[in-house]
């Protein structure tokens, strides 16, 4: 096993303002403390609790953030088919229908890929590796998309072919824990990390698979903690009360920041640590 690792520093959902100052306050000292290569966050509840915009996306990539990935909501704003298209740091499920703007990939390499350099880090770490990161759907609960284990399959195919070197972490976005649970298996010994997101609570289950794929169920939610999955826990319990569809709000107080550090072996590509993250402000 190589001395050095690899480390995959990944952020649960941000939830509107809250989500984004907690980020703002934890995340570059985390940085500095994980020794992180590469900051891979959910944004897709960054503004006010539905959706992404620009003003959002500027904001993560200052404080650190080099992958933005998402789910189902990040189609909420009117603007998300420009945002796709125009910003290569964010992604939307890969298996999302084709003809649907931008795209489900990243690859980052170490000299950085145009339109999205390399991440840069004070303390020297970046620059080392090749990555592919990928975000994925599940549909059960959620929409009847294209299957998110024959999109794996065919991602990481091409990836053999033409990113042979890199290392593949997986956003999963998705309501079953089964689903995955069953996804990480089915990936085991092909992607060096498999994370979900989408339910903005934070599991406890993390480990590594039998063929080396680190794995947790859910990095949680980096938003307000006094709240309902990050909205105001008053309208949640009316709408359960009267099952009137009241609109949500994002609820306001004091945030944390949840998510985990992965530790990759670069020579074996195996996960060899994984750390959940929480702090609260």
């Amino acid at each position: 096993m190589s001395s050095v690792t690899a480390n995959v520093l990944m952020i649960g959902d941000i939830v509107g303002a809250p989500g984004l100052r907690a980020l703002f306050t934890f995340l570059p000292s985390l940085i500095k403390k994980t020794e992180a290569d590469l900051v891979i966050a959910n944004g897709e509840n960054a503004l006010k609790g539905f959706g992404i915009g620009e003003e959002e996306i500027a904001a993560m990539r200052s404080y650190g953030v080099d992958v933005i990935t998402s789910g189902n909501h990040v189609w909420e704003r009117k603007e998300a088919a420009d945002l796709l298209e125009a910003e290569p740091a964010l992604l939307r499920p890969a298996n999302y229908p084709r003809s649907l703007p931008g795209r489900g990939v990243a690859h980052v390499e170490g000299q950085g890929t145009p339109g999205l350099p390399a991440p840069t880090r004070a303390s020297g770490a970046s620059g080392r590796f090749e990555w592919l990161v990928v975000n994925l759907q599940g549909r059960r609960e959620l929409y009847d998309i294209d299957c998110p284990f024959a999109k794996a399959d065919q991602i990481l195919a091409n990836a053999a072919r033409e990113n042979a070197g890199a290392l593949i972490v997986v956003d999963f976005h998705a309501e079953s824990n089964e689903e995955k649970e069953a996804l990480a298996w089915y990936l085991d010994g092909r992607a060096s990390i498999v994370a979900g997101t989408h339910t903005h609570v934070p599991t406890a289950d993390e480990r590594t698979l039998p063929k080396g794929t680190g794995y947790l169920t859910d990095l949680g939610m980096t938003g307000p903690v006094d709240s309902v999955i990050g909205m105001n826990g008053d309208i949640c319990v009316r709408r359960f009360l009267t099952q009137i569809p009241y609109k949500m709000e994002t609820a306001e107080g004091s945030a944390a920041i949840m998510g985990a550090l992965f530790r990759i072996d670069p020579e074996s590509r195996r996960c060899v640590g994984i750390e959940r993250v929480y702090e609260s402000l």
